[in-house]
């Protein structure tokens, strides 16, 4: 396939909060209490919630950066493109790469919302239904062809995240951003009936539980003193722990239309892992008492999991016994594992070198997305304005080009991992 007449949609984007995001949707008798943004003397931008500090505003938002400027330590949003905190700016990078479509996951909330939780019910509701209030209606809603929504979820009440899922679901969001171990974060376990109001309410409205990496704020266990490229090399197989526990799980027997796409964790590891959970099935389930109604594990997986890949020349290799319906492209701007702007170009190097037929690139770059997410863009715009060169064509003039952008020496304001974590875990 021409790789201009190649359709984008990207399962995994991510969103810089503006800093007004809740003036239109909190009630006013909150706004004095809600997360707020502040500009700091060393020209670091964070947000503040009660005691909490979250360091990093923009979570390695590089994109458009050079190298020597990636990192997590602390930005100011005069340091990151406006793209990655302006939906009208975030389209324009989107027609220069070529993407179609995007879905957007939090930064500053946390993967799963839990900065949201206090004491007092009433308040954690409000902060998170204004934060999807704006997701959908301001985000999402300014370009309803360009955005996939994904709603938070109340991580802290199953049957409170249950409504919420169904509200949202009203208005055509099939998309939940969870995280990927629960009972890291102090809650229920995925194994434990707690959540069942929630399994029911995804199943009922055709809602993709999205669990991404990272979203338990458990970073790789290796040595306190290891370099962090091991972090970085180990953070994709991480969510292999998630995928053996959800395919593990009561709820994938119980439910057959449970969905869970496995977000930013790669693909080439998955036909290693299925053929080891029909071997674990076959030797064990004897004596543990595993129940697949017939099936192999790899059959299951294949029914519920959805997974997402960037370039992963493995994955697109072995892509036939991953499952070729299982599978989506994502770009991860504007993090450093991106390869905005010229995403095409790799992408589409690894599809040749891999003599990927039409049918099946279709389907991961933009069939399966739409499928799964219940999401036609189509209804608001026409396949040849949507392809790779149309909408580069569209964005000529907008500037690309490398740009340094940080005003400050790397490694001045610290490194970012703390309040990563802290953030992510609700620790």
């Amino acid at each position: 396939m021409n790789k201009d007449d190649m359709i984008l949609i990207s399962v995994d984007d991510h969103v810089v909060e503006p800093p007004d995001m809740f003036r239109n949707h909190l009630p006013k008798k909150y706004l004095a209490e809600a997360p707020r943004l502040v500009h700091n003397p060393d020209g670091s931008d964070t947000w503040q919630f009660r005691d909490v500090v979250i360091p990093n505003v923009a979570l390695n938002a590089v994109a458009g950066r050079p190298k020597e400027e990636y990192g997590i330590e602390p930005a100011g949003l005069d340091e990151i493109r406006p793209g990655c905190w302006q939906v009208d700016e975030r389209v324009k990078d989107m027609n220069a790469g070529g993407i179609l479509g995007s879905i957007c996951f939090p930064s500053f909330p946390g993967f799963a919302g839990r900065l949201f939780a206090t004491e007092d019910p009433e308040f954690s509701l409000a902060l998170l239904q204004a934060y999807n209030d704006w997701h959908v209606q301001e985000w999402c809603g300014a370009y309803p062809a360009r955005f996939i929504p994904m709603c938070l979820p109340v991580i802290w009440d199953a049957e409170a995240c249950a409504k919420e899922v169904r509200r949202n679901a009203e208005r055509g969001v099939h998309a939940l951003t969870f995280t990927e171990n629960p009972a890291a974060m102090g809650y229920p376990s995925f194994h434990d009936d707690y959540w069942t109001p929630l399994w029911e309410a995804l199943v009922d409205t055709d809602t993709v539980m999205n669990v991404h990496i990272g979203s338990s704020g458990r970073l790789a266990i290796t040595a306190p003193d290891a370099p962090i490229d091991v972090m970085i090399t180990l953070q994709p197989m991480n969510i292999v722990q998630a995928a053996a526990d959800l395919l593990w799980s009561k709820p994938i027997k119980k439910y057959p239309n449970l969905k869970i796409a496995l977000s930013e964790g790669g693909t080439g590891w998955i036909p290693y892992f299925l053929e080891r959970a029909d071997r674990t099935y076959e030797m064990h389930s004897t004596w543990t008492g595993q129940d697949f109604g017939g099936k192999k594990p790899s059959e299951v997986f294949r029914e519920h999991f959805l997974t997402c890949f960037i370039s992963d020349p493995v994955g697109v290799a072995l892509r036939s016994q991953i499952g070729i319906d299982n599978i989506c492209w994502e770009a991860d701007y504007p993090h450093s594992d991106s390869m905005w702007p010229g995403a095409p170009e790799q992408l589409h190097e690894v599809l040749e070198k891999n003599n990927v037929p039409d049918d099946e690139v279709n389907k991961m770059t933009f069939e399966n997305a739409m499928r799964w997410y219940h999401w036609d863009p189509f209804t608001h715009i026409s396949r040849e304005q949507a392809t790779i060169g149309a909408l580069r064509k569209a964005a000529e003039g907008h500037d690309v080009s490398i740009k340094a952008l940080s005003h400050h020496e790397k490694g001045n304001r610290g490194d970012g991992l703390e309040g990563m974590v802290r953030v992510n875990s609700g620790d």
